[in-house]
């Protein structure tokens, strides 16, 4: 894994590389309230800066993100570890073209295997192999603890609040689960 930088103690509005970028646009166009591009240039390096370090961990297990994803959502989806094509789909929020690809990726690597569904005779399951099981386990781990290294500049109090004002911001993408009102911002 590439080496990290240690997170440095700077107030929280010493200025940035977007904020340059904005102070540009302030100066250029004083007409526009361009401050919806923090946020969303800010999200997008950090977007940047956190998938190359999630692959560069997954890669030490052999795994790229997206199989990581596959496997990761079979194994969430707890014992026998199976789920439709369609459930994987409406997870993954892929198509279906892609999620095929991927399954015969999947099974010629022997970590998934197709098999009928016993609830539906026209349908399929995909299982996770014992093989899968335990490289996605072994990955959870090293996934997990690099994820609270990459959020490691920031305190409890701090990712429960950004965790709270994510989820409201996504909900205005992504109904709540099970498709319902609103449900609280508490996890």
């Amino acid at each position: 894994m590439p080496a990290r930088r240690k997170p440095q103690e700077t107030p929280a509005d010493t200025p940035d590389h977007v904020d340059g970028i904005l102070a540009q646009w302030a100066r250029e166009r004083p007409d526009l309230d361009a401050s919806p591009m923090g946020v969303i240039g800010r999200l997008g390096r950090l977007n940047r800066h956190t998938g190359r370090a999630i692959e560069a961990a997954l890669a030490e297990t052999g795994l790229s993100p997206w199989e990581f994803d596959v496997l990761a959502t079979l194994r969430r989806a707890g014992p026998p570890y199976a789920l439709s094509p369609g459930a994987l789909i409406g997870s993954l929020m892929i198509t279906s073209g892609t999620m095929t690809n991927r399954l015969d990726h999947l099974e010629r690597a022997a970590l998934v295997q197709r098999r009928p569904n016993p609830d539906d005779r026209r349908g399929l399951l995909v299982e996770l192999t014992d093989a899968g099981r335990e490289r996605v386990d072994h990955a959870l781990e090293l996934h997990v603890a690099n994820e609270h290294r990459l959020l490691e500049g920031l305190s409890a109090a701090e990712r429960t609040q950004l965790a709270t004002l994510l989820r409201r911001w996504l909900r205005q993408f992504e109904p709540p689960p099970g498709g319902g009102g609103k449900d609280n911002d508490e996890p």
